[in-house]
């Protein structure tokens, strides 16, 4: 079940500009590791800490640094949460994140979407359907009609 979706753009060089202007905003925002990247990275970064508030409805008490932001091997980008972000998210009944960078044509966005078990998987203590699968069928049945998974006949 969807908990909650987020979106953010950020212009890189305006973004580049604030951090020339006023280093501080760096430490503010940024753990070290993140801190050490180039300005349109960091822009990336920060529009995902935005895109991660969003989705977590944007409460007041959220601290940007109780947010990693990383890259693993593969190239995925992650989110790791600490703290007031991770509390937030547990209240919410977050079980994984999905985050996307992307910088083009000098913006930087980011889409984080936040994932919970379904009411009934916690009510009967099993594990969600593949998405997949989620919800399909169930309009065709009110309609008289027997779902059937596509491509196969029966």
């Amino acid at each position: 079940m969807i908990v909650g979706i987020g979106i953010d753009v950020v212009e890189i060089e305006r973004f580049a500009e604030t951090l020339r202007r006023s280093p501080a905003v760096v430490e503010r925002l940024f753990l070290p590791a993140e801190a050490e990247l180039a300005p349109g990275s960091l822009a990336g970064r920060f529009a995902a800490k935005e895109a991660l508030a969003k989705a977590l409805g944007a409460p007041a008490g959220l601290h940007w640094v109780d947010v990693e932001t990383y890259v693993e091997n593969s190239g995925q980008p992650r989110l790791a949460m600490r703290g007031t972000v991770l509390a937030r998210a547990t209240e919410l009944g977050v079980v994984s994140s999905h985050v996307s960078i992307s910088h083009d044509g000098g913006i930087a966005s980011s889409v984080v979407v936040l994932e919970g078990r379904g009411e009934s998987e916690e009510r009967a203590g099993r594990r969600a359907r593949p998405s997949s699968l989620e919800g399909r069928g169930e309009s065709e049945e009110r309609a008289g009609r027997r779902a059937r998974p596509s491509g196969r006949e029966g």
